[in-house]
């Protein structure tokens, strides 16, 4: 049985990229013949998101061959009032005592999102230790931090400085849930085994919410009893790039951007960072008129904001007497080509500190 699992599309409005996004990923899941499409939380940006948008999710999350499984997020929690129909596909678990239990092989409960932490958590999960009877597999839906894992708060997007209903690994303990199924980080795709051999997993979320979601996105989708399995989508993203130029070895910085440029993937948005040391006599330019032919390479790739350059013409220090003389020795030492590199950049901003 093959589950798909994601979480944080943050939908807004009908057809743009976050849409279309879910869109794709339920034809992923037609392609994939899976039987459960799991959304641990937030699927909806907001409580009117979620209302202006409910006549179109009725119509994609009905009739695709598997249940769509979903829980409240912190963003979405009021999006679920009991009876509200999303689509004859969808279950909505708003009820951490009344799991989804449909099919032979598993049986998924959800932890609905609430403004709780800490004795409350573990209460709630322990009340579930009774009714964890291993005749299936016993998969949890969660949306929240994961105190157990190594974070910056820009891993959950735009949230703030409060606290989402945070759990540790040890919380499970004993419980007999086979899959944490989890929600809330956006960065990446992460894995934890849980003390008995169990799985805790962050999808990541499958387009880029913000800026600093970096990198092509992925989903989760897994054969029930194997491994969590990363699957990469073809959704927008961005692609984060620093560029550094070698005055002494990068004779062309603009070949070296083009090559960059083409190889990105075609979804991925740019945040480029141009940084380092040219020689203008040998490039055939000065810093400004580079500046500008290779933001013309990027621009519809990198939006102006995301396009930093800092690269400084250092053409009079390789004339320097003294600076080719170091060079000269430098190129007769058996150093490795990486230390070479690291001391003529302490050999040049020495030079460029002298002459201020």
């Amino acid at each position: 049985m093959k589950i798909l699992h994601t979480a944080d599309i943050h939908l807004r409005e009908y057809e743009d990229d976050r849409w279309e996004t879910l869109r794709k990923l339920i034809e992923l899941g037609k392609e994939e013949n899976i039987k459960i499409f799991a959304i641990s939380g937030d699927l909806f940006d907001k409580g009117v998101d979620a209302e202006n948008l409910r006549p179109k999710i009725r119509e994609i999350f009905s009739n695709n061959g598997f249940k769509i499984v979903l829980i409240p997020g912190n963003h979405d929690y009021d999006s679920y009032k009991l009876g509200m129909y999303f689509g004859e596909d969808a279950i909505i678990l708003n009820d951490l005592h009344s799991p989804f239990d449909e099919h032979e092989d598993v049986r998924i409960w959800g932890i609905p999102f609430e403004s709780i932490e800490g004795e409350r958590i573990l209460i709630k999960l322990r009340s579930l230790a009774s009714k964890l009877i291993p005749d299936k597999k016993n998969i949890l839906l969660y949306h929240g931090e994961l105190l157990d894992a190594f974070f910056s708060r820009t891993d959950f997007g735009d949230e703030g400085e409060e606290r989402y209903m945070p759990v540790k690994l040890s919380y499970f303990k004993d419980l007999r849930i086979d899959y944490v199924l989890a929600g809330h980080f956006h960065s990446n795709f992460n894995v934890w085994r849980l003390e008995n051999g169990e799985y805790f997993v962050y999808p990541g979320s499958p387009i880029s919410i913000t800026k600093r979601e970096t990198g092509q996105r992925k989903v989760n989708i897994f054969e029930v009893g194997e491994p969590p399995k990363e699957y990469l989508l073809d959704t927008p993203h961005f692609e984060e790039v620093v560029i550094e130029f070698d005055a002494l070895k990068d004779k062309k910085p603009k070949e070296v951007v083009e090559k960059m440029v083409s190889n990105l993937h075609p979804k991925a948005s740019l945040i480029l960072t141009v940084k380092g040391f040219i020689n203008s006599e040998a490039v055939g330019m000065n810093e400004t008129k580079l500046r500008e032919e290779l933001y013309e390479i990027v621009e519809n790739k990198c939006e102006p904001s995301d396009f930093r350059y800092e690269v400084a013409d250092i053409r009079t220090i390789l004339e320097d007497d003294l600076f080719k003389g170091f060079i000269e020795k430098l190129e007769r030492t058996d150093y490795e080509e990486e230390k070479k590199k690291q001391m003529r950049a302490i050999a040049i901003k020495a030079m460029i500190e002298a002459r201020l």
